[in-house]
């Protein structure tokens, strides 16, 4: 019986990948192999992500026959940014030097042969890796720019043209080389969150310590970290007491308070005190792994304007290739043209019509926004979901947990009945003690961080009732801490009672009420609070072009709508079942075009789904907020948000630059090349220096404030 297949994805480093065109090559080549169903490719990371039912071997032997080397990732690791070899810059060194005294001879007596020489030297040195990498595209029957500038180089041998074939070799050569250097600069910034881990851990081992490479360290093992060191993996406080600086994670600024019971993650700094940590996260697993990962991964996620110059390059390569042979041919054939009149201004067209310009302006720039924003703390999965911030137009947030802190506070403790403040929070805390409500736990929190004392006193007859509240007999009297219809029933909501939780409950805070059958002991205020940035955050998103806010909201129709007042949005809905969210989301939609909805990434992961742009509140890298939203806020600070889509209009606003920018300049060019204006050098020196331009055009936003 045959064996049922299975589709397995492998990821190789291929040294070789540096831009379409290698891809291109790659695409048709393991096109022709049977099992293989998918193709990704990341040129910034030169990885390359196959979905097959064949072989590693047979994928690295189709490389190979291309001229290409492909390394599996478990064995390469992450891969490092490749710079320019010593071979490459010394033949460039050698290609420039003979360009030179060949150019230099032409003003003197010298010999033409000598001059000859030295210009075919120069078009040796500066051409061979250029003509190698032309072989191998057209062994795969793709047409690149090495193909055109070849092309162009045998073409100025041919007319006699030495000197100028030289200049185009040794300019394209060179602008190779800066490209590289440029692209590495961009690739560096990204491979910079790989230095926050340090490769070591100090392992406790009974009295003595020991070290260890991170890759041995088990989960559950207790890590030591002494002032000033970097925290080598994710884990749990169990000892010491310190600050530790997590901006390399969350881009804050303010170091945070670590104590017993606290999170503290891989890459961060431990400032102050030293600290033991159990390690509760592998090193491929923390929270820094992840996020390098996911960016690498959105890296490779085309924004759609880099899909369509794609698509376009692949299109435009070849219809160049063939305007330049109407070029040569129609004056001729037509109108009876000198032939090397035409042929020369054809090889001008071939050069100046190269893509690399239009090819790097987009990647580079969309890297570059993806890279700064996770330095500032936002991790954005791709640059389409960057894109798509650009044109948002209205912002959809949840309330608990996103303009609110999501923990509930006891904000007031009102007593009657000549009972104390204390003895209100002891009783109320010994009820709470057998609830498993969410208000729960704030209450006793508060009541024992003012000092009262809870003691083993039993609550008898304990009961939840749901909705309502809970009740209990202590010391042989009967007491119920519960919401305003339990009271109502027990009638003993007199109207002074009724007027306390008017004012109470109108500032949007939730009270429970301390009783026994009689009369009332106490009312227990408590509230979710807004966090401070919310307001802030949300006239950010208006200066930068957001037409509407919207709370969607799971709670009450009071506190939703002096949240939403305190905070500032437009308009507030309350009392909402995620399917309502999804309803209302999608009523935005058709109204509003873009919408983004920033939530948990936990209860609103169905509307962070049907949005355009699901943002989720991070808290340092949760595994659900990561996996759920296209973009993460790492550090829950909501005025990261305008940042993300500033960045977003900026990228968006660059790549525009660009293309712009590199299409007037290949279009002025051509047209002066036809009319016989340009010379090769010329062009040449007007594609690199376009090519240049954008890709430093496109950098400007690792800078960006």
């Amino acid at each position: 019986m045959p064996q049922e297949s299975t589709v397995r994805e492998s990821r190789f480093f291929v040294s070789e990948l540096c831009c379409a065109s290698e891809e291109q090559s790659i695409r048709k080549k393991l096109r022709s192999i049977p099992g293989i169903s998918h193709l990704d490719f990341n040129p910034m990371t030169r990885h390359m992500v196959v979905r097959h039912e064949t072989t590693e071997r047979a994928i690295l032997n189709a490389l190979q026959e291309i001229g290409m080397k492909g390394i599996p990732v478990e064995t390469s690791g992450i891969a490092r940014p490749k710079r320019a070899s010593r071979r490459h810059l010394l033949s460039l060194a050698c290609s420039g030097i003979f360009l030179i005294v060949g150019q230099a001879l032409t003003m003197t007596s010298a010999s033409s042969n000598v001059r000859s020489v030295l210009l075919f030297g120069s078009m040796i040195f500066g051409g061979w890796f250029v003509l190698l990498k032309a072989l191998k595209s057209v062994r795969s029957l793709t047409l690149d720019m090495n193909v055109l500038m070849t092309v162009a180089l045998f073409g100025a041998i041919g007319l006699g043209q030495y000197g100028e074939g030289a200049a185009v070799v040794f300019l394209f050569a060179l602008s190779l080389i800066i490209e590289s250097m440029s692209v590495d600069r961009t690739r560096n910034a990204i491979h910079e969150l790989m230095k926050l881990s340090p490769v070591t851990a100090l392992i406790k081992n009974g009295n003595d310590t020991v070290v260890i490479p991170i890759e041995e360290v088990q989960v559950g093992q207790i890590v030591v970290v002494k002032p000033g060191d970097q925290i080598p993996l994710d884990g749990v406080v169990v000892s010491g007491f310190t600050r530790v600086d997590q901006s390399s994670l969350t881009g804050e600024s303010t170091p945070k308070v670590k104590t017993t019971g606290d999170p503290v993650y891989a890459g961060t700094m431990n400032q102050r005190g030293a600290i033991e940590l159990r390690v509760t996260k592998r090193s491929n697993d923390s929270a820094i792994a992840r996020i390098i990962h996911l960016v690498e991964d959105a890296q490779s996620r085309r924004a759609p304007s880099q899909a369509f110059i794609e698509r376009f390059a692949a299109y435009y390569t070849p219809g160049v290739f063939v305007a330049a042979v109407l070029v040569c041919f129609l004056p001729v054939v037509v109108f009876g043209q000198p032939f090397e009149l035409w042929f020369y201004r054809s090889l001008v067209l071939l050069v100046i019509a190269c893509p690399c310009a239009l090819l790097i302006s987009t990647p580079v720039t969309i890297v570059s926004a993806l890279t700064r924003a996770a330095r500032n703390g936002i991790l954005i999965k791709g640059g389409i979901h960057l894109e798509e911030l650009s044109r948002v137009r209205c912002v959809a947030f949840d309330k608990t947990g996103t303009l609110t802190h999501g923990r509930p506070t006891i904000t007031d403790v009102r007593t009657f009945n000549s009972v104390s403040k204390d003895e209100v929070l002891r009783t109320a805390a010994l009820l709470e003690l057998k609830s498993e409500h969410p208000l729960a736990e704030a209450l006793i929190e508060y009541a024992f961080n003012n000092g009262i004392v809870i003691d083993s006193v039993e609550v008898d007859e304990f009961e939840s009732m749901p909705g309502k509240g809970i009740r209990g007999r202590i010391r042989g009297q009967f007491f119920f801490l519960g919401n305003h219809q339990l009271a109502k029933e027990h009638g003993i909501c007199g109207p002074a009672i009724e007027q306390h939780l008017f004012d109470l409950e109108r500032q949007g805070k939730t009270v429970m009420i301390l009783a026994n059958r009689d009369e009332v002991f106490g009312l227990i205020a408590i509230q979710d609070q807004v966090r401070v940035q919310s307001e802030k955050a949300l006239k950010s998103l208006r200066a930068i072009g957001v037409e509407h806010v919207v709370l969607l909201s799971g709670d009450n129709k009071s506190i939703s709508t002096i949240v939403g007042k305190n905070v500032g949005v437009d308009t507030v809905h309350s009392n909402l079942l995620p399917e309502d969210k999804l309803r209302l989301i999608a009523g935005l939609q058709e109204q509003f075009g873009s919408v983004a909805m920033v939530g948990e990434g936990v209860n609103d992961a169905p509307a962070l789904a049907a949005a355009n742009v699901g943002i989720a509140m991070g808290d340092a890298g949760s595994d659900t907020a990561l996996e759920t939203a296209d973009v993460v806020l790492m550090s829950d600070d909501l005025e990261k948000l305008p940042f993300a889509m500033k960045i977003g209009k900026k990228s968006l606003s660059i790549i525009r630059q660009n293309v712009i920018f590199a299409l007037i300049v290949k279009s002025l060019f051509i047209i002066l090349g036809i009319l016989g204006i340009s010379s090769l050098w010329l062009a040449i020196l007007a594609d690199d220096g376009v090519t240049l331009l954008v890709a430093m055009n496109g950098m400007r936003l690792l800078r960006m404030k």
